[in-house]
């Protein structure tokens, strides 16, 4: 344990300490607490919000740890008060834990299996281990601290001893608050927390004290000192306050009659910004004006980042602070939450950031099938979304119908983004060049038969977390043609648009379809002359037809991971591309606890050779960001912008890309700044027993996984599957004449008896 102290001593300091010289895009220093707020700020103090740790960094660590408190109180740009939950031990030492039941958030079940006990607490028969029947030298002694939340990382878990109240004092935080939950409870039992506070702490170093309980506040009331702030917490609307017996939904109507025993308010976040059944905001509560105007603070609860959100956060943590931060009324004076670095983050780079300003850093935003993680992806209202949120690149990867009309979806099987499963089940294949599942596919539906379905959100990790995409927009929009994206880009008058072509041999061999030649119909129609055009394929014969190309500039798309790469395999890439598209995995190795490895040399082969690296896909749910990153998007984005020095991101969430880019904070010779996380450094940190072992790496990046055999001629397909010859690129084909519509059904008509024939033969 002295080890890991130590050590986590010094990733704190290599966390904090700018990196010097040419690397990255900033440089040195530390950040810098500000002497005095920017400008007055609707709080009662005049003065931020104030950021309430909830067991420090809580959201990574085992809460009130020795870690979880000094990254707590290094990683800030704006006050912190760490939020310390006090339970009392058998003879009266001060522990802190939130959950007065011990076995949520230690291992004393494992050590002490048959000690479980049941009391009757605020009227509920509560079962599990209390810290009042045991000794302080035995739970301190014998029990270990573990993640209480599943979402959480586990590899702390018996590492670190539970804080008594003097070692969270002792770690100097500028503000201590203390949370009182459980009085009557302990009161009950011949325990007195105001006995404690009053002659064992004797109020030294506290800021603050809360409670749900009013007698424990009346009692603090007469013995704090000024400088001691009273607060009074909120639990639910209908649970009962166990002092004056009324439902807090109740008290909360007389916000004057808790001014007489309290300075502020703790009220869980739903009182201010109410969100419906489907998740979504309403209209937010006069809460916060009517406690300003009794003179009472009100602090909101109940933050955490690895949480599902509102759905008008799109799962972004920093718009939720935001929303707290930044409207007028609804300002609070602070926020608890268990990842206090991102809070705090929020109030000292986003808070009234302007996002018109230009941006810091010439990092782009391109979209991977528009804003498709808040509408249906490729949709009108996916690339409108795309534009308004600062997306410098739009893309569209083309697939072809049946009949030869280009539009843009993420892929040529539809069942992900459409709802082509139910209405074409029948028309599901299996083709194994395309790929290895089951699908319905854009090039054996007519163009008519596409647009008779409705658009799909695609949510990555919906079923397995419940991390399900604006439910509310599920079918909304419209698909789009190539011409009709390639005329939308032009008219809205953005950088660039990313065009995707894949299965270029497929369609050519097997369906008579020649994408390329679509392709390059339809850009030369759209005269994009002062708009920047990007072809991306995963084929490198696809990009040696464009080859040339004036101002066109040739992405190369690898999809599986690449561990490392020589510098004959760059060479030979820059023969193809300008430039790569990689999986975040790709540039930086994360181990299957999703704990960040290393950094490969991918980017740094690439660079060498002049040629650009994209990183995709970049995505807002906090399930698919590692533990490094601490569950934070914004946070990610910094570790690929200054660490890695990327050329652009490919993203589902442009806004949260364009947020950052545009903030000063993206600057590490700033003030204030966003600091990447040190790759590999947690991982440092984990006893190696703890671990899973490893999966081999990926083979580095060979010269034959580059070149691809050349593209076969366009071949007709046979009289059965022949087609009426396709209209101008994007547009729609003639419909057949009601002579062909008639032998086609005739013919389908033959074929079903056929197949009744030999199915009932293989019966007998």
């Amino acid at each position: 344990m002295i080890r890991c102290l130590f050590l986590m001593s010094l990733l704190v300091q290599a966390y904090l300490a700018k990196s010097g010289g040419d690397g990255g895009k900033g440089g040195g220093g530390q950040p810098a607490k500000p002497a005095a707020p920017p400008r007055k700020w609707p709080t009662l103090s005049g003065f931020p919000p104030l950021i309430v740790a909830r067991g420090g960094f809580s959201g990574l660590f085992p809460e009130s740890t020795a870690l979880a408190n000094n990254l707590a109180l290094q990683l800030r740009y704006t006050d912190v008060a760490l939020l310390c939950s006090l339970q009392l031990t058998k003879d009266s030492i001060g522990i802190c834990l939130t959950d007065i039941r011990l076995d949520n958030s230690t291992n004393i079940a494992e050590i002490f299996p048959k000690d479980s006990k049941t009391y009757k607490i605020n009227g509920h028969d509560v079962k599990g281990w209390f810290a009042k029947d045991f000794s302080s030298q035995v739970i301190l002694n014998n029990v270990s601290m573990v993640q209480s939340i599943l979402s959480r990382p586990s590899a702390f878990d018996n590492q670190l001893a539970i804080a008594t109240v003097d070692e969270v004092k002792n770690s100097k935080p500028p503000l201590l608050w203390l949370n009182v939950q459980y009085d009557s409870f302990y009161s009950a039992n011949k325990l007195s927390m105001s006995d404690y506070i009053e002659k064992t702490m004797g109020f030294q170093g506290l800021s603050y004290i809360s409670s749900p309980e009013i007698g424990f506040l009346k009692n603090m009331k007469k013995k704090a000192p000024k400088e001691t702030n009273l607060i009074f917490t909120f639990l639910g609307q209908d649970e009962v306050e166990p002092t004056e017996k009324k439902k807090y939904g109740d008290i909360l109507k007389d916000l004057n009659a808790i001014k007489d025993f309290a300075s502020g308010i703790v009220v869980p976040k739903e009182f201010i910004w109410p969100v419906d059944a489907n998740n979504y905001l309403e209209k937010h509560t006069t809460l916060v004006a009517d406690a300003h105007k009794a003179g009472l603070e009100v602090y909101a609860s109940g933050f955490a980042n690895d949480a599902i959100i509102s759905h008008n956060y799109s799962f972004d943590p920093t718009n939720e602070f935001l929303q707290f931060v930044n409207q007028p009324d609804t300002i609070v004076d602070g926020l608890l939450t268990d990842f206090s670095p991102i809070a705090s983050n929020a109030i000292a780079c986003f808070a009234n950031n302007d996002t018109k300003r230009e941006k810091q850093v010439d990092t782009l935003i391109i979209t991977h099938n528009g804003a498709s993680g808040v509408y249906p992806g490729c949709t009108d209202l996916a690339y409108e979304q795309a534009v308004n949120d600062g997306a410098d690149i739009i893309d569209c990867s083309v697939q072809l119908s049946k009949d030869g009309v280009a539009f843009c979806s993420d892929s040529a099987d539809l069942t992900g983004d459409t709802t082509a499963m139910p209405t074409f089940m029948s028309k599901s294949s299996l083709i194994p060049e395309v790929q290895k599942d089951k699908g319905v596919f854009s090039f054996d539906l007519t163009w008519a038969e596409i647009q008779s379905l409705k658009p799909q959100m695609f949510s990555p990790f919906g079923q397995r977390t419940g991390c399900y995409r604006n439910p509310a927009a599920k079918n909304k929009g419209k698909f789009m043609t190539l011409s009709d994206f390639l005329g939308f880009a032009k008219s809205k008058a953005v950088q660039g648009v990313l065009i995707n072509i894949e299965n270029a041999a497929y369609l050519a061999s097997k369906k008579g379809l020649d994408i390329i030649e679509t392709v390059n119909k339809a850009l030369k129609n759209a005269s994009l002359d002062k708009v920047q055009v990007m072809i991306l394929s995963d084929d490198s014969s696809v990009l040696s037809k464009f080859k040339g190309d004036k101002g066109y500039k040739r992405l190369l798309h690898f999809k599986e991971t690449i561990s490392a790469v020589t510098k004959s395999a760059a060479g030979e890439i820059k023969k193809y591309a300008d430039g790569i598209v990689v999986y975040r995995s790709s540039l930086i190795v994360v181990n299957d606890g999703s704990f960040t490895k290393a950094k490969t040399n991918v980017l740094k082969e690439m660079h060498a050779a002049n040629i650009s690296v994209y990183v995709s896909i970049m995505r807002n749910e906090f399930v698919a960001i590692p533990f490094d990153f601490y569950a934070d998007p914004t946070m990610e984005l910094a570790t690929f912008v200054v660490e890695l020095d990327v050329d652009g991101f490919i993203t589902e969430f442009p806004a949260t890309a364009n947020r950052y880019l545009r903030s000063s904070c993206v600057d590490m010779n700033a003030e204030v700044a966003i600091l990447p996380a040190q790759v590999g450094a947690l991982l440092e940190e984990i006893p190696a027993s703890t671990l899973t072992p490893e999966r081999p790496p990926s083979p580095p990046l060979d010269v034959k996984d580059i070149v691809d055999p050349p593209l076969p001629p366009v071949t007709p397909v046979s009289a059965e599957g022949s087609k009426s010859p396709p209209g101008p690129p994007g547009a729609p084909a003639p419909a057949p004449s009601s002579g062909m519509a008639v032998a086609a059904n005739f013919g389908v008509c033959v074929a079903a008896f056929m197949a009744l024939g030999l199915l009932l033969s293989m019966e007998h």
